[in-house]
């Protein structure tokens, strides 16, 4: 992998995708379903709840904290600021960071080819959401995490979300059914939650399949404006894969990147540094490259 996040010991993929799990099938379905219950609980404040949440969890805890910050290290922050962007991503509900971070990685290793989790070219729905219906083993779990997040199992905090992220996300709702009652839950948890996990899912379906390419990289990535606007700049994913440890995807000036808007400004008043970004030079070999 090109400008890679992390140093990696093999080339061979591990960990495949052999057992289809029915718990996770059946939490999908049953999140799902339970959207339908805006139809009896529904206000305004509940959905500028879920808004807000959608921005916090969504926006700040998956895109620049375990996309950008963990994942590909692409600015460094005080450890108090990384670990609220960690926790913020695990009420999310998709699973621990240590998990989260392993596998993207692995995706850049081997994007839509043998090996990758969600590979393009398994279909578009594989790439959306089936892939997450079949996991590895357990030995190949803790290989996987072993080999491409070794930076994340060795802090304590990380490994505690990982085994608590379940836990975290019923006491968040709980103290929205204190606040609001079921309209603070039905938006703030279930609709929120799918919101986040399409967003999420987009990125790695839809931008791997329409949409334009700037950069000649070896996998099918796409700049896809509209999965850019609603995944807070994540859809400019050509771009990413051709500079993975980028802080800013949005590289041209109408590509609009909020994610990358709140690391500038996190620089701005000290709470970010090192905030990586290719150079004009590397912008240009790049170019030239896809002439």
């Amino acid at each position: 992998m090109s400008d890679a996040s992390v140093m990696l010991a093999a080339a061979e993929p591990i960990a495949p995708r052999t057992r289809f799990t029915y718990l996770q099938f059946g939490f999908l379905i049953a999140l799902h379903l339970a959207t339908v219950a805006v139809i009896w609980h529904t206000t305004w404040a509940a959905v500028g709840v879920c808004v807000l949440l959608h921005e916090l969890t969504g926006g700040l805890g998956i895109c620049v904290g375990w996309h950008r910050l963990l994942t590909h290290r692409s600015f460094k922050c005080p450890r108090a600021l990384e670990y609220t962007l960690a926790l913020l991503g695990t009420l999310t509900m998709q699973g621990g960071p240590i998990d989260w971070v392993a596998h993207h990685r692995k995706h850049h290793q081997f994007s839509d080819k043998a090996g990758d989790p969600h590979s393009a070219r398994d279909g578009f729905w594989w790439s959306h959401i089936v892939w997450m219906l079949w996991v590895p083993t357990n030995e190949g779990t803790l290989e996987l995490t072993r080999r491409y997040a070794p930076d994340m199992i060795r802090v304590p905090f990380y490994r505690f979300l990982g085994h608590t992220y379940i836990g975290l996300s019923v006491v968040l709702g709980i103290l929205l059914y204190l606040l609001g009652g079921w309209p603070f839950v039905v938006w703030g948890i279930f609709v929120r939650i799918v919101l986040t996990f399409h967003h999420t899912f987009l990125v790695n379906s839809a931008s791997h399949a329409f949409g334009y390419r700037t950069f000649p990289t070896d996998d099918l990535s796409t700049n896809c404006w509209w999965v850019a606007l609603f995944s807070y700049g994540e859809g400019w994913h050509n771009n990413h894969h051709a500079f993975p440890t980028s802080a800013r995807h949005g590289l041209k000036r109408w590509e609009l990147d909020a994610s990358y808007a709140v690391i500038r400004l996190l620089e701005i008043v000290g709470l970010a540094w090192d905030v990586r970004t290719p150079s004009p030079k590397k912008l240009q070999a790049k170019m030239i490259e896809a002439t």
